[in-house]
């Protein structure tokens, strides 16, 4: 229900509101796209009628700043908030990294150095400019506000949740039933998190589905302070290449958003049909239920709407020129078998080296991703496969082909 001082706000903002914002309804549309789950709608749409930019907050912890597509599925969201102009809020969470969110987590994390934190700060700030408008983002470091607070200020935090609460949360649960360690520490995550939302008025704060519990902490926390409640969207996790477990750099299956543009297209070409709907909704602006449709009535081949799909997204991150020519040498590659021309060379003095040596310094791996890929078979050299990473691969002058999977090439050079 809106009370009579929200409605007359709404009506001195109807009269007086920013032109330049769409329809509510189309912004609704907008902001849906994929998103999990919104608690809610209806008080989205009253924030909405205000017809004023909202504060939308989503906050990272810096333990992992090399940006893959997967976190990218909310920084889109964030950047559609933006177009819709609404205020963005980049949070780092330099003093909460500290602690490291216990989000799905089976077992207590190791604490980062506050070194490490800055480090990997500096390191999400270069690369989420490539989604977000640099001048429309206001980045923001909970520790200004968290590293004020004190012995009383925890004290008084702690004391408006209950453990009872905390272990109403699922990992936590299991966990506890497990008899698996869960530190204190690790309870005044989520009562942090939510902290900042007290702290920053926000009025929408976006998360992955593994953030529910921490963004109602955030709602709880406003509702005992007496402020408005924030309103949260929650997006899905993004599957990896594999179409199975969630996109991670440990496992293998991602794209980094800051890889070339032939690997990008190159990665993107390898994921399923069914899987390219999946990233057409959460990675791209395009309308795509027609182009569904035109592919289940054969009018157009999967391949090329997939191809479509890998040019829009290395676009995104590269432009279209890269785009076009990264098309292009998949093209030749793979659909007509051929080895590209400009692929990198590399010359070795010595006239051989161990194949996992080889590998790691070609393709700039570590000599245990160089063993790994060689163990998988994803290795060839000169056309041969490549089995034992103690393997001697002698260099003629020449020069050979090494292989690794069905994307990554160089020829190698034996010089006196």
């Amino acid at each position: 229900m809106i009370h009579q001082k929200d409605l007359l706000t709404i009506l001195r903002h109807l009269c007086y509101s920013d032109e330049r914002m769409k329809p509510i309804e189309e912004q609704l549309k907008i902001i849906k796209r994929g998103t999990d789950e919104i608690i809610s709608v209806t008080e989205l749409k009253e924030k909405l009628l205000l017809r004023k930019p909202l504060v939308i907050k989503a906050g990272f912890d810096p333990s992992a700043p090399d940006i893959h597509l997967g976190h990218t599925v909310l920084l889109r969201k964030m950047k559609h908030f933006q177009e819709l102009g609404h205020d963005v809020h980049f949070l780092i969470g330099d003093f909460t990294g500290r602690i490291g969110d216990p989000s799905g987590k089976s077992k207590l994390r190791p604490q980062l150095t506050s070194e490490e934190v800055k480090e990997n700060a500096k390191t999400y700030k270069k690369q989420i400019f490539k989604i977000l408008n640099k001048e429309k983002t206001k980045v923001v470091f909970n520790s200004k506000w968290c590293s004020k607070l004190g012995t009383e200020g925890i004290f008084d935090l702690a004391s408006r949740y209950t453990v009872a609460r905390m272990l109403e949360r699922d990992d936590f649960q299991t966990r506890y039933k497990k008899k698996t360690p869960i530190s204190i520490l690790e309870f005044l995550y989520p009562l942090l998190q939510g902290y900042d939302s007290v702290v920053m008025k926000a009025d929408v704060e976006l998360g992955g589905t593994d953030q529910k519990f921490n963004l109602l902490v955030g709602r709880d926390l406003q509702r005992n302070w007496g402020m408005k409640t924030q309103v949260i969207i929650t997006m899905p996790i993004l599957e990896g290449l594999d179409g199975v477990e969630k996109m991670s750099k440990s496992l293998n299956n991602y794209v980094g958003i800051s890889e070339d543009a032939d690997e990008m297209f190159g990665k993107l070409m390898s994921i399923s049909d069914k899987l390219m709907w999946r990233y057409y909704e959460l990675l791209t602006d395009v309308d795509y239920e027609k182009i569904k449709k035109d592919v289940k009535n054969g009018a157009v081949h999967p391949k090329e709407v997939k191809a479509s799909l890998a040019k829009t997204i290395v676009s995104e991150y590269h432009g279209k020129p890269a785009a076009a020519e990264a098309k292009k040498k998949f093209e030749a590659v793979f659909a007509r078998k051929e080895v590209p021309e400009d692929m990198s060379e590399y010359k070795f003095p010595a006239k051989s080296m161990l194949s996992a040596a080889v590998v790691a310094e070609c393709f700039k791996l570590t000599k245990s991703e160089a063993r790994r890929l060689i163990a998988q078979g994803a290795v060839t050299y000169g056309g041969k496969k490549v089995n034992d990473p103690n393997a001697v691969l002698i260099f003629g002058k020449k020069g050979k082909v090494l292989k690794v999977g069905k994307r990554r090439f160089c020829r190698l050079l034996g010089v006196d």
